[in-house]
């Protein structure tokens, strides 16, 4: 029988800082998501979701209970297990992590680069589709500098898509969009 949990949580805590400056951020946090399931986390700020996204992407290591995500367990995974893992995770910042010297082309076309096997050609076709998919197909050769906020949103979330992750992880994805494109690009997302 095929394990259709794409994420299982259990027990999972985290704290920040040492001593009596410890907090708990996360207290023992039960969750399963399959394949094919769109999960949103509410709640007010400081309440841990942007912590639990860090965790279940691999970027921050895991402090207590199970945590597996795509079939590997993070609780006490090496570097290079949470690395390889990242590779099939599409992750959204709220901050969106462009890089600068890069035109939107480039940067959605990082994400293209870590797909096998592909052509410079056909990762850059895969970056413009992309970009088209968002609204940004006349915004291919500017820089981040010259893109407004909610451009430079969907610049991130082309690139994250691009990489045709197992698993996506967005943190508020559409904060910098006005109602009409952020509605468009939860349709995206949903597809």
């Amino acid at each position: 029988l095929r394990n259709t949990n794409t994420v299982s949580i259990k027990g999972l805590s985290h704290f920040y800082g040492e001593g009596d400056n410890r907090k708990r951020v996360l207290n023992g946090v039960n969750i399963n998501i399959e394949e094919g399931e769109l999960v949103l986390l509410k709640g007010p700020s400081g309440c841990g979701k942007t912590t639990l996204l860090t965790l279940i992407g691999a970027l921050r290591k895991c402090q207590s209970g199970t945590l597996k995500v795509l079939n590997n367990e993070l609780n006490g995974a090496t570097r290079e297990t949470r690395q390889r893992l990242r590779r099939s995770i599409g992750m959204i910042f709220q901050g969106h992590n462009l890089l600068r010297c890069l035109t939107a082309e480039q940067n959605v076309q990082m994400g293209a680069d870590l797909i096998k096997n592909l052509t410079y050609l056909q990762r850059r076709e895969i970056a413009r589709n992309w970009l088209c998919e968002v609204g940004l197909e006349e915004h291919t050769k500017k820089f981040p500098s010259d893109l407004s906020g909610g451009q430079k949103q969907r610049v991130a979330i082309a690139r994250s898509l691009s990489a045709n992750p197992k698993l996506l992880l967005a943190d508020e994805p559409t904060s910098a969009l006005d109602s009409v494109t952020g509605r468009e690009i939860v349709s995206l997302l949903k597809r």
